[in-house]
This record gives structure tokens, C-alpha cells and sequence, in this order.
């Protein structure tokens, strides 16, 4: 195809799907139908993890539930039944190592089936400054909130491309499409999820497996203890969000194939502004919002005994 009839062709198709996404703006999307689905939780245990399985249990589909915690996957579980789940499949394991992700995933393959919506949710962070950050812990985010990413596509990625069926879901954070003062490592963790799996995306569109989607997930602060301490400068502005409105909206942006959630709705905004100005003004308005003095307050989810 010459020059001037695929550049044609691009402004055409581009028109076409800016219209479409105004007209999905007036007209929301029907939500699609995920009975029967086999759907993969990590950090199932508490927060949006636990939220998230019983969404979907209410919904009909077969939910198969991943934590270190054992304890906290036995209520989800309890909680999930509660909530109508037929069938709800836990599973100990350690999404920090390799070869513990590949073993349990060959377990739910062998007694579930083929995983058709993973949902990488299990998260961990530091709260340092990067040179306070013990290596540690610096590798220990990296490994759960990011190389995890990796080891689970891995697992259940090629069935889904099989069948060209399936979706791909990262619960990133706001902090992966914006740097943030003492969450260095966090944020490269982020980042990371969000461009991995924007690759992917690209990847399944290239194959033309169109049936495997994406949604991308990144909210801002959410009060589920793992940010106890920070507080937002602006509240009307930037909220702390409660896991329930989280969960519900992630359960629709899923259900509605969308592509890339952020919450709350004003970050559509600040982020859209941080790609046009000038470095100074972002730290001018990071200051402002809050973020370069946010984690001063810092606590974290208490540890148990």
C-alpha cells in the first residue's frame, strides 16, 4: 500500500475510533457475560484480591484463589461460598518465586482447567527512601509486583492465545505512570506492570488474537492497609479510595473490555497534562497534589506476630 492511501486509511480508522470512544462515553459498553469463567486471583487474601473473588463468585465464575496467607484465603474462600461460588479452588503460593508460580500453576491446570481471566493483583511495598531501601526488599518488590507478571502470563498466556479467548488483568497503581517521592522502587515495579502489559496487548493485536484482552488497573491510594499513614493533601481532589468502589469499578472495566482504568476520574486529567508540560511544572503540581510529601506519614499494614 503506497504513502497517500495508508495515511488516508489511518486518518479514516482514526476518526472512526475517536467517534466510537465519545459515543462509549454517552453509551457504556454491555457488560459480557463471565459465568463459567475460570478466573485467577493473586493476593487473594485480603483487600481488592478478596473483593475481586467474590465479585466474581457472585457472577458464576470459578474462581481459583492465590496468597502466601493461608488464613486469609481460608475466609475468602468461606466468604465466596457465602456469596454463591460453586466452585472456589485456593491455593498457597509465593508469587515472588519462579518455579513456586510455575509448580501451583501446573496444579490449577491439572484440577481446574485452563485459566481464562488472570487477574495479577498480589502487590508488596517498601514506604523508603531509595537509599534507605534495603536490597532486600528492593528485590522482593520487584519480584512480586512485576517478575510475577511474567511467570504467570507464562503459565496461562498460551492457552488463552489457543483458543483466542481469555483476558489479562494488572492491578498497576497510579504511582506506575508517575514517579513518586520515597517509592522508587514501587514505582519502577509499576511502571514496569503497566508497560509489560501494554506489550503484551500489542503482541495479541499483532497475532490477531483479538478475543484475549487487556485491562489495565491504577488507582490511586486504596484504604486497604498497605498505605496506613498517607494521607491525601487534597481530598476532594485525589480521595483515598474505599476497596469496594475499587472492586466494583474493576469487575466493569473487565466486564466492559476497557483497556485502561484510572481511579479516581481526575487522574485522566493530571496525567494527560504531565505528557504536555514542562518538568518543572509536574514538580510544581506533584508538590501541589500532594505526592513529594505523601509518604512522610508512611505506616504500612502492621505485621502479625
Amino acid at each position: 500500500m503506497n504513502f497517500f492511501l495508508e495515511t488516508f486509511k489511518v486518518i479514516g480508522l482514526l476518526v472512526y475510533y475517536l467517534l466510537e470512544s465519545l459515543v462509549f462515553l454517552v453509551v457504556p459498553r454491555r457488560k459480557k457475560n463471565v459465568s463459567g469463567e475460570i478466573v485467577l486471583i493473586t493476593g487473594a487474601g485480603n483487600g481488592v484480591g478478596r473483593l475481586l473473588s467474590l465479585k466474581f463468585a457472585s457472577l458464576g465464575a470459578t474462581v481459583v484463589l492465590w496468597d502466601i496467607n493461608q488464613e486469609g484465603l481460608k475466609e475468602t474462600s468461606r466468604l465466596a461460598r457465602e456469596n454463591g461460588a460453586v466452585r472456589v479452588h485456593c491455593y498457597i503460593c509465593d508469587c515472588s518465586k519462579r518455579q513456586d508460580v510455575y509448580r501451583v500453576a501446573d496444579q490449577v491446570k491439572k484440577e481446574v482447567g485452563d485459566v481464562s481471566i488472570l487477574v495479577n493483583n498480589a502487590g508488596v511495598v517498601t514506604g523508603k527512601r531509595f537509599i534507605d531501601s534495603p536490597d532486600s526488599l528492593v528485590e522482593k518488590t520487584m519480584e512480586v509486583n512485576i517478575m510475577a507478571h511474567f511467570w504467570t502470563y507464562k503459565a496461562f498466556l498460551p492457552a488463552m492465545i489457543a483458543s483466542n479467548h481469555g483476558h489479562l488483568v494488572s492491578i498497576a497503581s497510579s504511582a506506575g505512570l508517575t514517579g513518586v517521592n520515597q517509592l522508587s522502587d514501587y514505582c519502577a515495579s509499576k511502571f514496569a506492570a503497566v508497560g509489560f502489559a501494554e506489550s503484551v496487548d500489542l503482541e495479541m493485536r499483532y497475532l490477531g488474537k483479538t478475543g484475549v484482552k487487556t485491562t489495565i488497573v491504577c488507582p490511586y491510594i486504596i484504604n486497604t492497609g498497605m498505605f496506613d499513614g498517607c494521607r491525601a493533601k487534597w481530598p476532594s481532589l485525589l480521595p483515598t479510595l474505599e476497596p469496594e468502589y475499587v472492586a466494583e469499578k474493576i469487575i466493569t472495566a473487565i466486564r466492559r473490555d476497557q483497556e485502561i482504568l484510572l481511579l479516581p476520574r481526575s487522574l485522566y486529567f493530571l496525567f494527560a497534562l504531565k505528557n504536555i508540560v514542562p518538568v518543572k511544572v509536574c514538580a510544581l503540581l506533584a508538590g501541589y497534589v500532594g505526592s513529594l510529601n505523601m509518604m512522610d506519614s508512611f505506616k504500612g499494614r502492621a505485621k502479625k506476630d
